[in-house]
């Protein structure tokens, strides 16, 4: 009998060189929304965006490289509402049926990063 190997998401799209494509066009898709854009004002982007590919690679089930401060750290005083969590979440799974993955699989993908929220999130809307 054959034994199925789990092919992971992160394998699927095409390992590194996808990851790096799917977070370059993830960026650019943030930075041109009006309502998220002023969050990253001053920010060092290639550095987020290497973060980015590494915590991107882990979520979608590639090895874990990242080495970064905790999720709560790194966005603490951001004042990140609900609202702007959910945008660039959207701005991701666009981002990751861009790659070619099926809606299935971009579920599977924001479905697992959604618990995020928790750590991220502090604002609360008036």
């Amino acid at each position: 009998h054959s034994e199925e190997v789990a092919v992971s998401l992160y394998d699927e799209i095409g390992g590194a060189p996808a990851i790096k494509v799917a977070v370059t066009v993830f960026y650019n898709r943030v930075m041109g929304d009006p309502d998220l854009a002023p969050w990253f004002t001053g920010v060092d982007l290639d550095r987020l965006k290497g973060h980015q590919q590494a915590f991107l690679t882990a979520a979608l089930g590639g090895p874990n490289l990242f080495t970064g401060r905790s999720m709560g750290a790194a966005h603490a005083g951001l004042a990140i509402t609900v609202e702007a969590f959910d945008r660039v979440l959207e701005h991701l799974a666009y981002t990751l049926f861009d790659m070619g993955l099926s809606y299935e699989q971009v579920a599977s993908a924001v479905d697992g990063l959604r618990p995020m929220s928790a750590h991220i999130v502090e604002a609360v809307e008036a």
